[in-house]
């Protein structure tokens, strides 16, 4: 099985915003809350801004 790159929260809110077409809706503490419109639906995701993301999942 492969193994899963590292990745801080910052590269994955940029790969959100430039690949999938989320835009920053606010930031609360070390949260960022990204938000879409698709189909007549919102979509939401908010990810962890920190340092490196993998490493405190696992």
């Amino acid at each position: 099985m492969s193994r899963l790159p590292k990745l801080s929260g910052e590269e994955i809110v940029k790969i959100l915003i430039k690949e999938f077409g989320f835009e920053v809706s606010r930031q609360k503490g070390s949260h960022v809350v990204l938000k879409k419109f698709e189909s007549g639906r919102k979509i939401i995701t908010v990810v962890p801004y920190i340092a490196k993301l993998r490493e405190v999942l696992y």
